[in-house]
């Protein structure tokens, strides 16, 4: 018969542990979300900004290649 090193002798489960620190880390005060709200729509933004201006710029190209 195996021995279980991580029994109730002595040794405490670390279900308890994790638990706690996962309430700790999902807590989020209001002011951080929204902080966190308006900074999520930065990178969208540019993102956006970015394939637009790619397209004139493939636009520009393909017209003068064309003319």
């Amino acid at each position: 018969m195996a021995h279980n090193p991580q029994g109730p002798q002595g040794n405490p489960d670390p279900a308890g542990s994790t638990q706690m620190f996962r309430a700790f880390v999902d807590e989020t005060p209001q002011g951080r979300q929204q902080t966190a709200a308006a900074a999520s729509s930065g990178p969208r933004i540019g993102l956006i900004v970015g394939i637009v201006l790619a397209i004139v710029v493939v636009a520009g190209v393909a017209w003068l290649a064309l003319k």
